[in-house]
């Protein structure tokens, strides 16, 4: 909820939803994408927050997990317009810097979306 803390006024009139359905995805690869698909060219991430309930706060290319080289895994925010933070931080991380994650972490993009990294 830190991002809308930060919008201002406009944040008021957002509509949570009531209930939004657990999703688990494996951390395969060396980079998973974080955002919303864009309609226009049919570019989409690998976690693809426009399916219902969309998060309006999520920038259509808004982070990236990102493997390290001792097999955990790192955020990096993409210069999106609301931030990014873990763990519930009131100031968002810094575009384009990796931040390494631990177990349990939780990455929060958008208005309410929050991702926990979990390992194996």
């Amino acid at each position: 909820m830190a991002m809308m803390n930060r919008s201002g006024p406009e944040a008021a009139g957002l509509n949570l939803p009531a209930y939004s359905p657990e999703q688990q995805l494996p951390l395969t690869g060396q980079q998973i994408t974080i955002g919303r698909r864009r309609h226009s060219t049919g570019e989409s991430p690998d976690i693809d927050l426009a399916r219902p309930p969309e998060d309006p706060g999520v920038s259509h290319q808004h982070a990236v997990l990102v493997q390290q080289p001792d097999g955990g895994w790192a955020v990096v925010d993409q210069d999106s317009t609301n931030g990014t933070t873990i763990n519930g931080a009131e100031e968002p991380i810094q575009p384009y810097v990796p931040v390494p994650l631990q177990d349990g972490d939780r990455v929060h993009v958008g208005a309410w979306t929050t991702i926990t990294v979990r390992r194996g």
